[in-house]
């Protein structure tokens, strides 16, 4: 792995657990095993890792979240729920213990750093955008049991399931995020998973 790709990703993986402010540049430069010298090689500040390690997340993201489950040529039911059943595999994978990297840092960093809202405020963005797409792709062929506008049902969906990430967290148990992916399910008139 290229060294600057391998820096991204453990100060990513130490952001996403411990939070940006949390997170020294020792400590990367610690669980990166590398000096000072080669930090400032690649990277001129934490800021400037800070906002790659946002992009390099975000195309992770985009893979799995959007072009694997939102943007694919399935019916709009399954790409609901294979997105659905996403944000609850990555969250059972560590636990339920982190939260969602992104949320984590717009509730860290957006009332500090507007560079930083910025690039995370994006990635919600574009959340809600194919969101709604899909949304409008399934009332075509059903009446939905909410009448409420596409992007406004789909931007309440995003804060649904971020909200129940944000309990799964504190609790530091899946369940509540299950119960926010089964009530999209109902809010959307698509069959509920008992698992």
């Amino acid at each position: 792995m290229n060294k600057k790709i391998f820096i991204i990703k453990t100060a990513a993986e130490l952001i996403h657990t411990n939070g940006y402010n949390m997170t020294s540049v020792s400590d990367i430069m610690q669980a990166a095993q590398i000096g000072k010298g080669q930090f400032y090689y690649y990277f001129e500040s934490k800021q400037e890792l800070g906002l790659t390690v946002i992009d390099y997340c975000f195309k992770k993201w985009q893979n799995r979240v959007i072009k694997e489950n939102l943007a694919t040529a399935a019916p709009p039911e399954e790409k609901i729920d294979n997105m659905l059943l996403c944000a609850v595999d990555i969250h059972q994978k560590n636990a339920g213990k982190c939260g969602c990297f992104f949320g984590n840092l717009a509730i860290e960093l957006s009332g500090h750093n507007e560079l930083f809202r910025e690039k995370i405020y994006q990635m919600f963005a574009e959340w809600t955008k194919y969101l709604t797409i899909v949304i409008d792709e399934l009332r075509q062929n059903t009446a939905l049991p909410i009448p409420i506008q596409s992007d406004i049902l789909a931007q309440s969906i995003v804060a649904m399931l971020e909200g129940g990430i944000m309990l799964m967290k504190n609790k530091q148990d899946i369940t509540p995020l299950i119960n926010a992916a089964n009530m999209v399910r109902k809010m959307l008139g698509i069959k509920e998973r008992t698992a």
